[in-house]
């Protein structure tokens, strides 16, 4: 498989998850452990260039695929400008479910470079935040929009 640009081999057991492939592996630790069964997004990646939660993916499964991940998202040592949005918007509490967030923003403005707040909170939908009422959130997204 390739990530973040690297391709890249792993030996895993058949049930393996492709987050735990990550983490455990090789060593990216940005996608986040938390539900391990797809409803809270802490896990999101890009794989061939569609949102997944790689909790669900079998690490068997990314042979042969595309992915990136939070660490792969921003280019030559800079943070990608959805990375920077959420840092100026205040939109971190505690972390954990940021690097999902980040990726999913990151996706839905590849999609739609100006998003209605309703296309925000569908893009969003399943991504769990337990620190914030989502404004920053929000807030980051709009300012990371004016800068794609």
């Amino acid at each position: 498989m390739t990530i973040n640009g690297v391709p890249r081999e792993a030996d895993v057991w058949p049930g393996e998850s492709l987050l735990f492939a990550l983490r455990e592996r090789l060593g990216l630790p940005g996608s986040k452990n938390a539900c391990e069964q797809g409803e809270c997004g802490s896990c999101s990646i890009l794989m061939d260039g569609t949102l997944v939660c790689a909790c669900l993916v079998l690490a068997a499964q990314a042979d042969g695929h595309d992915l990136v991940t939070v660490e792969g998202l921003g280019e030559n040592g800079s943070l990608h400008p959805v990375q920077e949005a959420f840092v100026e918007a205040g939109a971190v509490q505690c972390g954990f479910c940021t690097p999902g967030l980040v990726v999913a923003v990151a996706d839905l403005l590849r999609r739609d470079p100006t998003p209605s707040d309703d296309a925000i909170r569908e893009a969003l939908s399943g991504n769990l935040c337990r620190c914030t009422g989502y404004a920053k959130i929000f807030d980051a997204v709009r300012i990371a929009a004016t800068r794609a």
